[in-house]
């Protein structure tokens, strides 16, 4: 049976250092915790008929294999996968795996105006939508693109 964001949830992926947030960095990152951030997207998904499923690691091979299990049991991606968005091809290949299913990439601050080697994504070759530099508000831009695209594109995980 397809999913769609009445049956499964849309997966919220948070990448390293960003269960600091609200301690890192405040100037760059601001004052708000992951907690907030993940009632923001439950409120916002709640709006749209959806639920959440928020989720953080330091550890690649985790979001791997959570994105893996996306795949199966969710409607949607939404991902913020913090310094591995330069550096892992890994995840980008995890994502591909992901057909049909919307994904959207955010990231808190506006990598383009930071260091030169932020500039580039891998997980932007993936997603359906980059979100960049509108502080945690984007978490919830992208919640709410993930539920538009899911009945726009008919999404379904796909079959084992």
């Amino acid at each position: 049976m397809p999913h769609t964001v009445a049956t499964a949830p849309i997966m919220v992926l948070n990448g390293p250092n960003l269960n600091l947030l609200g301690q890192r960095e405040p100037a760059v990152y601001g004052t708000a915790t992951l907690a907030d951030v993940e009632a923001m997207c439950a409120e916002v998904a709640a709006a749209h008929q959806a639920t959440v499923d928020c989720r953080q690691s330091n550890h690649e091979g985790r979001l791997i294999d959570w994105i893996h299990e996306a795949r199966l049991n969710h409607c949607g991606i939404v991902i913020n996968p913090g310094a591995y968005t330069h550096t892992s091809v890994a995840l980008l290949d995890a994502l591909n795996a992901c057909d049909g299913l919307p994904v959207v990439e955010v990231h808190i601050s506006n990598i383009h105006r930071r260091e030169a080697f932020r500039h580039h994504s891998y997980v932007s070759r993936r997603a359906d939508g980059v979100i960049a530099g509108c502080g945690v508000q984007g978490y919830a831009f992208a919640v709410q693109r993930v539920a538009a695209l899911v009945p726009a594109t008919g999404s379904t995980p796909a079959a084992g």
